[in-house]
């Protein structure tokens, strides 16, 4: 380099003086400022957009989910309808007995003819052999050894046929309902506490409440099985509700009649996104 050139050069012109200025480190220390520069603008673009997202997301009322448990009547579900009972068969025709001509008995007395009456005139022998003796006189017919049926009372109460129970069908009314040991208390803390609560949320549900009817098969010995949801209110909400409900302790079977019962139990689940 021409010693006039010395003051007003770059110090790298001079460092580099007479190599090859093609040479990496050459570039990279000439280009160093202009990318520091860069450097720190884009750092101070990023954390600007950083915070105004978390300025904006604070900015926003938070979600929160809860979960409430109801149970559904089982009135609303279809039952077997129920074929109406033959009505009782009438009772039978009352028979009267056959009428037997009766004389009236008349002890014999001593009286003038003119003081006899009809009624009391004592009938001839002859006449009294086909006949009954009684206290009063009347028609009929001739007493032939006829003996009248007996009269039956009617009782006025109509049995009708015993119909018996199915107790291997699935009932959905009986006496005593399937229960979760320790009762609904109970079954409503395992939902709560088993549950994703959190789910709907995290699915993007606004705010709301999203019910899913479950309904499922509690069978003689208390097992669960054909866990079903009859709507789906979206955001994962009815496999969640089907998925706790399968994996699910026993139950006490319902009883009939003091025999227990296969019970299909309809259940209510509500996850309820709320905004803080």
């Amino acid at each position: 380099m021409d010693i006039n050139k010395i003051p007003n050069a770059d110090i790298l012109d001079i460092v580099f003086d007479g190599r090859n200025k093609e040479y990496g480190a050459y570039q990279l220390r000439k280009t160093y400022n202009t990318r520091i520069r860069n450097a720190l603008i884009g750092t101070f673009v990023i954390c600007a957009l950083l915070l105004t997202a978390s300025i904006i997301a604070n900015s926003q009322p938070e979600k929160k989910a809860d979960i409430v448990v109801q149970d559904v009547n089982l009135e609303n579900m279809k039952t077997e309808e129920k074929k109406p009972e033959p009505p009782p068969p009438p009772p039978p025709p009352k028979q009267e007995p056959p009428k037997v001509e009766i004389t009236k008995f008349t002890p014999p007395k001593i009286v003038k003819d003119e003081e006899v009456k009809p009624d009391e005139e004592i009938k001839e022998v002859e006449k009294l052999e086909d006949t009954k003796i009684g206290t009063i006189n009347q028609e009929g017919a001739k007493d032939e050894g006829i003996v009248a049926p007996p009269v039956e009372k009617p009782t006025g109460v109509v049995e009708a046929p015993k119909v018996e129970e199915d107790y291997d069908k699935v009932f959905t009314v009986v006496q005593i309902p399937a229960e979760f040991p320790g009762g609904i208390t109970q079954w409503s803390k395992y939902l709560e506490r088993t549950l994703n609560r959190d789910l709907p949320v995290e699915n993007g549900a606004p705010p709301g409440k999203y019910t899913v009817i479950v309904s499922f098969i509690v069978a003689k010995d208390g097992s669960i099985s054909d866990v079903t949801a009859e709507n789906d209110p979206g955001y994962g909400t009815k496999a969640e509700a089907i998925r706790v409900i399968q994996k699910g302790p026993k139950w006490k079977p319902a009883v009939q009649n003091g025999r227990n019962v296969i019970y299909r139990h309809k259940q209510g689940i509500t996850f309820q996104v709320s905004e803080e």
